[in-house]
């Protein structure tokens, strides 16, 4: 039973990590170099954790940019 909670749990994070690059490239930044992506990132969270009105303008970019999918 403990092996297939743990097959389940990787698969799970397997799925998270494949959605979160699939942001990235939703983003357009699929060829960006990861210090690049990690600095946005680090600062994007430092924004959203000190201004609600960038937390605002950041989401509602997101859920434009989510409305435009064609999936």
């Amino acid at each position: 039973m403990q092996k297939a909670s743990q097959t389940a749990d990787r698969k799970k994070d397997t799925r998270e990590k494949i959605q979160l690059g699939g942001l990235i490239a939703k983003a357009g930044l699929r060829y960006e170099k990861r210090a690049l992506l990690l600095g946005l990132l680090i600062d994007g969270g430092d924004r959203i954790k000190n201004n609600p009105s960038e937390r605002e303008r950041l989401l509602a970019l997101g859920i434009q940019a989510f409305g435009n999918d064609p999936e």
